[in-house]
């Protein structure tokens, strides 16, 4: 009587296990939502999906040799890869960077009575090295804007500081506008006439262990004053 009222038993719980079990994988995971639930968790997954498909599409046609796709819908992927996406490949062999470079900014200020004074030099890219540093989410803008600015400046200009081109133009546009964007408009309550911009340029000291020797002496890069236009106080003032 005891052996069999101990397998009814054994039967029972096994019974009363599955059951159990069969109820807990009813519940667990998507299946076990309502109906409005799931259909926003699969509309999630939908627009996921798509998302990192856009993406790949279109960083795989950015980095992928031109064809007839790319050159048509060109100005599209250059909005959407530029400045987040950007592949630079300079960080890697053959030929890393070795070099820090930073754009410095001084102004030309005028006083009511017309004379001028002129600032000391401010470094824009230590202003964004200590906007970056620490910070988890740093800003792209404070990443890339003056870095590729320079950048653009720099392959647009000859050894004489000439624009090639209407690209050059548009550099140093783009230069002096953010340039008078950091300053401001006015600084030290007299207005801004003129700037200066220089690059300073320091390579990097190689390791203590490498035989390899440098110079780590700055180079400058010293441009003309640019005057500052009506049009770079408007920029400046948003």
């Amino acid at each position: 009587m005891d052996g069999t009222t101990d397998g009814r038993a054994a039967e029972g719980g096994e019974e009363h296990g599955e059951e159990h079990g069969e109820e807990g994988i009813g519940k667990g995971g998507v299946a076990g939502l309502s109906l409005p639930a799931r259909v926003v968790v699969g509309a999630a997954a939908v627009v996921v999906a798509l998302a990192a498909a856009v993406h790949l599409i279109m960083v795989f046609l950015h980095v992928a040799p031109q064809n007839s796709v790319s050159r048509q819908h060109a100005a599209a992927i250059d909005r959407y890869v530029y400045p987040e996406f950007e592949q630079n490949w300079r960080f890697f062999a053959p030929n890393p960077l070795q070099q820090n470079t930073a754009v410095q900014v001084r102004a030309e200020l005028r006083r009511p009575d017309g004379s001028t004074t002129v600032t000391s030099w401010t470094d824009l890219s230590a202003q964004d090295g200590a906007a970056i540093l620490h910070n988890p989410f740093p800003s792209h803008t404070r990443q890339n804007e003056l870095r590729r600015a320079w950048d653009f400046y720099a392959s647009t200009h000859d050894a004489r500081e000439q624009p090639l081109g209407l690209r050059g133009r548009l550099a140093e546009r783009y230069v002096r506008r953010i340039a008078v964007a950091r300053l401001g408009a006015e600084r030290d309550g007299l207005t801004v006439d003129r700037i200066q911009v220089r690059s300073v340029t320091v390579p990097i000291a190689p390791p203590p262990w490498s035989d390899e020797k440098a110079d780590t002496k700055p180079a400058y890069r010293v441009l003309a004053w640019w005057p500052v236009t009506t049009d770079d106080r408007v920029e400046a003032g948003r």
